[in-house]
């Protein structure tokens, strides 16, 4: 419930500077961003795919969290995230931490990092004293997968950029991720493509629909 009128206000926030004509960023204080505060509160919390792969079964039941971490930092907001079939909520398939900053006036970056050592903070998004002592040096970044996103009137959308993420996965030679972001749900697709472009894995015809789990 306190998320959820967190979220609530920051978007009222963003509506109201909207009608006075004037850029959501800043308006609150010079110092203030708020769109990439709204940003950051839509992206936290525990999210599932159930319903879409109730309704078509070429989609897996999968569950998506992410939780910020290292509050302290100054240079963006800091997410621990995993992702795991609904089956093996232990056993999560992928781990990554995401840095979400304003890079631009109208352009906000999330860059993507793996863990070094990722078995010792499985289950970091319910337990955060996983990555106590931890810090940016025990990450590595996946240069060329930043996702970079921009705000309408309901949501942030945003991609990566041409062929720079690299992929191994299942003979991949590159990786595309294409992101939408709502209050209630984030739309992902990720997909890898071989050196002559054809498609070798993920989904084939829309993204991955994750709607946000109550009690977060």
């Amino acid at each position: 419930m306190k998320t959820q009128i967190t979220i609530l206000a920051l978007v009222a926030l963003v509506a109201v500077s909207s009608a006075m004509g004037q850029p959501a960023t800043g308006t609150a204080k010079k110092d203030k961003d708020i769109d990439l505060e709204v940003l950051a509160a839509w992206l936290e919390g525990s999210f599932s795919s159930k319903d879409q792969a109730a309704t078509d079964s070429t989609y897996l039941d999968i569950r998506l969290r992410m939780k910020r971490i290292w509050h302290t930092r100054t240079d963006g907001y800091w997410f621990v995230v995993e992702q795991a079939v609904a089956t093996s909520q232990d056993a999560p398939y992928r781990q990554r931490v995401y840095q979400v900053r304003r890079v631009e006036e109208r352009m906000i970056e999330s860059r993507t990092f793996t863990w070094k050592d990722p078995a010792r903070v499985i289950g970091a998004w319910k337990d955060t004293t996983l990555v106590d002592g931890l810090d940016p040096s025990n990450l590595a970044l996946r240069r060329g997968c930043e996702v970079y996103m921009q705000l309408d009137a309901i949501h942030f959308f945003g991609s990566t950029h041409g062929t720079a993420c690299t992929s191994e996965l299942r003979g991949a030679s590159y990786a595309t991720s294409e992101v939408k972001i709502y209050r209630d749900r984030i739309v992902s697709w990720d997909r890898g493509y071989s050196s002559d472009n054809a498609q070798v894995w993920g989904a084939t015809k829309g993204g991955y629909v994750f709607l946000r789990q109550e009690g977060w």
